[in-house]
């Protein structure tokens, strides 16, 4: 090799160049194209929703009106109400039924809306449910009501309630008709109704009651034959239908209920005390003894 020859290294050809990948980076705009998109999908909803509010606003206008006019042509087509049946009733007035219905032989019975009717008479307080019929030529307008049943009154802050069978008050001033079972105290009227599917087991004894008085809302005293001088039963609080199946038992082996015996308490387990009645003469000595006290 001479001085001249220059020492040199083979360069690569373009063949031999190593791969190069090069990464450009954008700027990230998808979350903002996406909450353009959602904003003007939004307007436009909005704008499309008031538009067909006001499209159909506008439809049943016309739809009334429409209505309108063939509820007038019916009615001189003689569609107007000629009469209006009432059955089944015994304590609701006509003054009552007639202000729920505030209805006249001029309209159209077409136009009766039977469903509101029917809710109407069921908010009246003796209506337990009702049912309304149409009926055409002649046009009348029937329903039947099924009123309430009174199954005790109560007497509380000395007011007399009638409660019908589900131990519900009803807001109404009544006169029993016969002698009803009178229950008194707080509570008495929601909780009437577990005590009388104990006692009427027993004809015979649940005819003598006269009154049933809730105590302290915990348990029952019942009066027998006379709300004055009867025999009062004390039941317990809990097991009301053990102690009341145990007096069934004894009254049907010694008949202590045809006793002269003034208070039968059954409060205590497996136990029955009795207190007979006074004499005339020990109801002096107890009078004459309160008069020196």
């Amino acid at each position: 090799m001479t001085d001249k020859e220059e020492k040199t290294s083979p360069q690569p050809s373009p063949e031999n160049k190593p791969n190069q990948t090069s990464v450009i980076s954008l700027p990230c705009e998808f979350p903002y194209r996406l909450i353009g998109n959602g904003l003007i999908l939004g307007i436009i909803f909005f704008l499309a929703s008031i538009t067909i509010t006001l499209k159909n606003d506008l439809i049943n206008k016309q739809l009334l009106s429409f209505q309108d006019s063939l509820y007038n042509l019916s009615s001189q087509l003689g569609f107007t109400i000629d009469d209006i049946i009432i059955r089944g009733r015994n304590h609701t007035t006509i003054e009552e039924i007639n202000a729920v219905l505030n209805l006249t032989r001029e309209d159209n019975i077409l136009k009766a809306d039977i469903a509101k009717i029917r809710y109407q008479i069921e908010q009246l307080p003796w209506v337990r449910s009702a049912s309304i019929k149409k009926s055409f030529f002649p046009n009348i307008l029937q329903i039947d009501l099924q009123e309430h049943k009174v199954k005790s009154l109560w007497q509380y802050n000395e007011k007399f309630y009638p409660i019908n069978e589900d131990g519900q008050v009803i807001e109404s001033n009544y006169i029993p008709p016969h002698e009803t079972l009178l229950i008194v105290g707080a509570g008495a009227p929601e909780n009437i109704n577990e005590l009388l599917k104990i006692i009427d087991d027993d004809s015979e004894i649940f005819k003598r009651i006269k009154a049933a008085n809730y105590i302290s809302e915990r348990r029952w005293d019942l009066i027998l034959d006379s709300i004055e001088n009867g025999i009062t039963i004390k039941l317990p609080e809990k097991d009301i239908e053990q102690a009341w199946k145990k007096l069934i038992k004894i009254n049907a082996e010694k008949n202590i209920l045809k006793r002269k015996l003034t208070k039968i308490d059954l409060r205590l387990p497996g136990k029955i005390t009795v207190t007979l009645e006074k004499t005339s003469k020990a109801r002096k000595k107890a009078r004459a003894k309160e008069r020196k006290l």
